[in-house]
């Protein structure tokens, strides 16, 4: 039986910070469990396996993050919503490190049916390149783009992998800047080769991240 207290989104929601404590691929059921002082098997009443832990700590920390983004990006547009989605990104990745290792879980899609956090992610996202006047297939390309710049940058930062002596945070605000350029002038598609843009849902086949397209 469950025990008394406990429940599923507080389950996960300690799963999720002590993925930001020890790391993403350190959480275990056994762990979880010594946390809150109880048997592995008391677990097992709120979530059905690791598998269902982890990715129910992808699709919280994706809610948590598409509404940090959605936040900082209201009521701006152009070169001004850019970088504000950009450094929520950011903020969230480094802040909760974790949680964002997290949102690169492929996820099934039984779990997140019903859900809105995909198709707000993809409203966010594709809204803010929409300003730049950009289509489909365009945005597709855009949207990796973005999506390899921000994580490999969050990446590379959070292992110090930046020695040079230049200050990482003027690289950043460079990088953003070269952004906004290459998405002013984004060579557009043929019209012949163009389509129609996927549905809000298809994000990634249920992979959790914000700034994710077809890949």
């Amino acid at each position: 039986m469950a025990r008394a207290g406990l429940t599923t989104e507080r389950v996960v929601l300690a799963a999720a910070d002590l993925a930001d404590e020890v790391g993403f691929e350190n959480v275990t059921v056994a762990a979880l469990a010594r946390q809150f002082g109880v048997k592995d098997a008391s677990m097992y009443a709120h979530v059905k396996n690791l598998r269902e832990l982890r990715e129910r700590i992808a699709l919280l920390a994706s809610g948590e993050m598409i509404d940090r983004i959605a936040t900082a990006v209201a009521g701006r547009a152009g070169k001004d919503a850019l970088v504000a989605f950009a450094d929520a990104y950011r903020a969230y990745a480094l802040e909760r490190p974790g949680r964002y290792r997290a949102t690169h879980t492929q996820l099934d899609p039984a779990l997140v049916a019903g859900t809105t956090t995909y198709r707000r992610t993809a409203e966010v996202t594709y809204g803010m390149l929409r300003a730049y006047g950009l289509a489909e297939p365009d945005i597709t390309d855009a949207v990796r783009l973005l999506r390899s710049t921000f994580h490999g940058y969050c990446n590379l930062e959070a292992i110090g992998g930046f020695g040079a002596p230049r200050a990482v945070e003027t690289s950043w605000r460079h990088a953003l800047d070269a952004l906004h350029v290459a998405l002013e002038n984004w060579p557009r598609a043929d019209d012949e080769h163009a389509v129609r843009p996927p549905p809000a849902h298809d994000t990634g086949r249920c992979q959790s991240s914000p700034v994710r397209s077809r890949t």
